[in-house]
């Protein structure tokens, strides 16, 4: 129940990534907002759910008024599926988890040798059909290490073996690559405008690459993160033989190892420019016009950690909000960071579903509810 008046003017903007496993960015918000409105009935409240670029990005998309699209796509293991992407005005939202994601594999199935991104090369070649011109590609959360060869493939480039066949699919099919001819791709993707958006800023190979850094998590075994990174390397080599030392450059600039490579890909093949995912997506959803609005940011994702620190939705959205003097609070699902780290990423405080219910297996099946109390905490604690 209602303590106390709300505070005068107060504008509660809700920017909040997912709960991973829990609940999605727009569920988030619809729970924070949930509870803020119990506690304090007068409050105004404005959401935008957000993503970093990795797998969600598409629904926050939508979320901001963006029209979901879905064709039907290669997925990861070659079967076909429905993915969707976001469009607006001639821009489109393009995640390539729709496509080429570990949340396309059956449980306890991986393919670290021959998952293939050709679907999100589909996707984004749908996204040109509908007319975008400006392509926000999203990557994260992927089932894939091939550096973008099957997207380019499916975008019209040629990637053949000394007897003058496609490669296999994967990362593995590489090993086998002789010659690369990038001619027959897309023509309307040299005048789109392309950005790729990733939270990692990785290159392609050695020991903070694709295959050494992410490929563990795809079902690699270190045979096969050794069998990736070489096929990694060749492919480039071969690359540069095709359009010279460009290649070779992109394959160790930022971005380059995003998504298994496909970061590469983007970089090589599709001109694209590298920019922070949360930082795209913030302009893509209006954040900026949304802040000014409000006297209070209430941010957050399901855990708050290290990895929070270096390009994830939170620290975008404090960093943001830190520009403008507004006051940043976190709501998450675990806290693994110090209040020291909290404040020096401009987070004044966070609230965390454990301290409610240490039970984590509990807080993943009661996040919703637990969220909501939480929400009402804040209330309690800075709005009235």
């Amino acid at each position: 129940m209602p303590n106390g008046a709300v505070i005068e003017a107060a504008r509660v903007l809700v920017a909040a990534d997912k709960f991973k496993g829990s609940l999605t960015a727009v569920q988030v918000a619809e729970r924070v907002t949930a509870g803020l409105r119990e506690a304090a009935p007068g409050v105004t409240v404005e959401a935008i759910p957000v993503a970093d670029g990795g797998d969600g990005t598409v629904a926050a998309a939508v979320a901001a008024g963006f029209e979901r699209r879905e064709v039907r796509v290669t997925g990861p293991l070659g079967e076909e599926l429905r993915a969707a992407y976001a469009l607006r005005d001639g821009t489109a939202v393009v995640e390539m988890a729709e496509a080429s994601g570990l949340q396309h594999l059956p449980p306890g199935v991986f393919a670290p040798l021959t998952a293939t991104t050709y679907g999100s090369g589909e996707l984004l070649r749908a996204a040109l059909d509908a007319g975008a011109r400006s392509i926000v590609f999203g990557v994260g959360g992927s089932a894939t290490t091939d550096g973008g060869a099957g997207m380019l493939a499916a975008l019209g480039a040629r990637f053949l073996d000394a007897e003058g066949q496609p490669v296999g699919p994967g990362g593995g099919g590489l090993r086998e690559l002789a010659t690369a001819d990038l001619s027959g791709l897309d023509a309307r993707l040299a005048e789109a405008d392309i950005v790729l958006a990733s939270d990692v800023d990785n290159p392609l190979t050695g020991p903070k690459g694709a295959a050494a850094v992410y490929g563990p998590q795809k079902g690699a075994g270190p045979e096969d993160v050794a069998v990736l990174d070489t096929a990694l390397v060749h492919y480039a080599g071969v690359l540069e033989t095709a359009i010279g030392s460009r290649a070779a450059r992109l394959a160790g600039s930022p971005g380059a190892g995003a998504a298994g490579g496909i970061g590469y890909g983007a970089l090589v093949g599709l001109g694209a420019t590298f920019r922070p995912g949360i930082e795209v997506m913030l302009d893509v959803l209006g954040f900026a016009p949304a802040l000014s609005r409000a006297t209070l940011v209430i941010t957050g994702e399901g855990s708050l950690d290290e990895q929070t620190l270096h390009g994830k939705a939170p620290a975008g959205v404090a960093a943001a909000a830190r520009a403008e003097q507004i006051e940043v609070i976190a709501v998450c699902g675990r806290l693994a960071l110090s209040a020291e780290a909290l404040n020096k990423a401009g987070i004044r405080r966070a609230y965390a579903l454990t301290a409610l219910e240490p039970d984590p297996a509990v807080c993943m099946a009661e996040a919703g509810p637990l969220l909501e109390r939480l929400a009402t905490h804040i209330a309690r604690d800075f709005l009235l």
